[in-house]
């Protein structure tokens, strides 16, 4: 299964540390930035799974960060959870109006903020956490490692049932060779991106088999989706 991504958004370098331990001992793909404009700089780059911010960190506030990425198509729906140190109401209130699903007061216990963040990538994008995904007639088992088009099973190697996988997470999303090498095969391997392109053939001639109609989009100088239905 590929683990949820979670950005953590947090100036206090203890307390980011922590956040990050706790997360990977979780299972969480976790990437820390301390600076609000970089944050924003590098969400246009990829998208997480889910986005743990805090509400006083320098270059760009975390309260206006989350109001430029909730003015955006491709993050309107990010869940974002908001830490502050702030604990009066009207404070909670205008950010979570800003667009946050959830909001901590500093000082918080991490059961508490782990319970948070499982609770909202449960309800928020319970496709992240599920088991088996399906997109159209395509069914994935996470565990099983199989996958069925219809009644035929069809055969996988590792690395295009990842990158299936990942693309049945966000059906009808465009992806850019840079951001499925990043998703798929992790920020740290150097792949040429015209790799994507020969492993996303293997994919497409497998699902297909030749006769079933293509399930998978290539947008000209944009990248890869999978259709929704």
């Amino acid at each position: 299964m590929i683990a949820p991504k979670i950005m953590v958004v947090e100036d206090e370098e203890p307390l980011g540390v922590l956040l990050k331990y706790n997360l990977e001992a979780e299972g969480y793909q976790v990437e820390v930035i301390s600076r609000g404009d970089e944050a924003e700089i590098r969400l246009r780059e990829s998208t997480p799974d889910l986005l743990v911010l805090d509400w006083m960190v320098p270059g760009i506030s975390g309260i206006e960060l989350c109001r430029r990425l909730r003015m955006r198509p491709e993050t309107e729906r990010l869940p974002i959870i908001m830490l502050t140190a702030r604990g009066e109401e009207t404070d909670r209130v205008r950010g979570l109006s800003t667009g946050s699903d959830d909001y901590l007061v500093k000082p918080f216990s991490t059961p508490e903020f782990i319970a948070r963040v499982r609770a909202l990538l449960r309800r928020a994008k319970p496709e992240v956490l599920s088991s088996v995904l399906k997109v159209g007639d395509i069914v994935l088992d996470r565990e099983t490692h199989r996958v069925h088009r219809g009644k035929s099973e069809i055969r996988l190697g590792p690395t295009e049932f990842r990158l299936l996988e990942f693309m049945m997470q966000h059906p009808g999303r465009v992806f850019s060779r840079g951001q499925l090498l990043d998703n798929v095969w992790g920020e740290t391997i150097y792949i040429d991106e015209r790799t994507v392109d020969v492993h996303v053939g293997r994919l497409r001639k497998a699902v297909n088999n030749g006769r079933l109609p293509d399930v998978i989009r290539t947008i000209r100088g944009a990248g890869y989706a999978i259709r929704e239905a």
